[in-house]
């Protein structure tokens, strides 16, 4: 296929000129050209032969250098200049045979000659031009589109490690600050403490852009949970609810702890807090209540992460697919995480 495009076309694109403006020309002056000399017949088209393969060879020259330099993957303008220059390139090979070819046979060079072996060579040119790199446009539009798309996930990688990052202080703070309670008081409990301290370490070492079986995430989670009821009031009343069904669903880890971290550092008031969880054929639903100080104004976000960085986290990675309910009264705050899983 490529032995016959290399060789064979050129000779056909520039029989093609070359009928297309004899037909045009025979129509005008109403003649045959069949009746014309054949002698004469076979020089204009031997010249259009040769017009056709200087044609086709500059302009691969031309399309290889523009390959090579990357000139269409950097912007349009690459395009328009290389159109620009295929033109000149092809009106230069049009005025240097086929101008002298038809002053020198017939009735000499007239206006409308050179109009139409001017302007017919260029539409063709023009028409083989967008054929042929129709394929190099479609690369480039990829290669751009790929490359954004590239730079895109940097980018939100960088932020979602970002984000993740900023666990890490407010809750090691937490930890080594129940464990250093305990020391004086319960040394067997700080052992413990320790202990449970690695298990949430090591579970936050996950790959925030990895799912995770949300039954480990609830194991996480009330093993963070009986961190905190250390460090809490004997007053804490704690209402816990999993549902069963939640097992091998799929989640991002650490989406759930955000609410009850700012339920620990909030609550007060009645030191009521319920934690529920529940899942349905298509959404995972999580929920944190706690009672608040009588005196609490405003709206409530935690340290570290916060509530903020928690809407940023699920818009990176749920997008339309999340629902973050805040809701505050005079006793209450309640948030509540709806994701669909699937």
């Amino acid at each position: 296929m490529n032995t016959l495009r290399k060789h064979a076309f050129p000779a056909f694109y520039g029989l093609l000129i070359y009928f297309t403006v004899r037909l045009l020309h025979d129509l005008a002056v109403d003649e045959q050209f069949w009746k014309r000399d054949w002698g004469l017949n076979i020089l204009e088209m031997a010249c259009s032969v040769l017009v056709g393969y200087v044609c086709v060879y500059t302009f691969e020259k031309l399309f290889r250098f523009y390959d090579l330099n990357g000139a269409l993957q950097s912007n349009y303008q690459g395009v328009f200049k290389e159109l620009a220059l295929l033109v000149i390139a092809n009106l230069i090979v049009v005025c240097a045979i086929f101008i002298p070819m038809a002053a020198l046979t017939d009735d000499g060079l007239s206006w409308a000659d050179l109009a139409d072996l001017t302007i017919i060579p260029t539409l063709y040119a023009l028409v083989y031009y967008g054929i042929v790199r129709s394929s190099s446009w479609l690369k480039a539009y990829v290669g751009n589109r790929l490359l954004l798309e590239k730079i895109t996930n940097q980018q939100l990688e960088t932020e979602l490690k970002f984000l993740k990052a900023q666990y890490h202080p407010h809750f090691l703070f937490n930890a080594l600050n129940t464990v250093y309670f305990q020391m004086d008081e319960d040394l067997p409990g700080a052992k413990k403490s320790i202990e449970k301290f690695s298990e949430l370490l090591r579970y936050q070492l996950y790959d925030q852009q990895q799912k995770v079986p949300v039954f480990k995430e609830i194991a996480y989670l009330e093993s963070y949970i009986d961190l905190q009821k250390i460090r809490s009031s004997e007053r804490l009343r704690l209402e816990l609810f999993f549902d069963e069904n939640l097992t091998d669903q799929l989640v991002y880890p650490l989406l759930f702890l955000p609410l009850v971290e700012n339920a620990f550092k909030f609550i007060g008031g009645a030191y009521e807090m319920s934690v529920k969880a529940n899942v349905d054929q298509k959404w995972i639903t999580f929920s944190v209540e706690n009672s608040i100080p009588l005196i609490a104004k405003g709206h409530l976000k935690s340290g570290g992460i916060g509530l903020e960085n928690l809407k940023r986290r699920l818009d990176l990675l749920y997008g339309e697919w999340h629902e973050l309910i805040l809701e505050k009264d005079d006793e209450s705050f309640k948030a509540s995480i709806k994701i669909d899983y699937e």
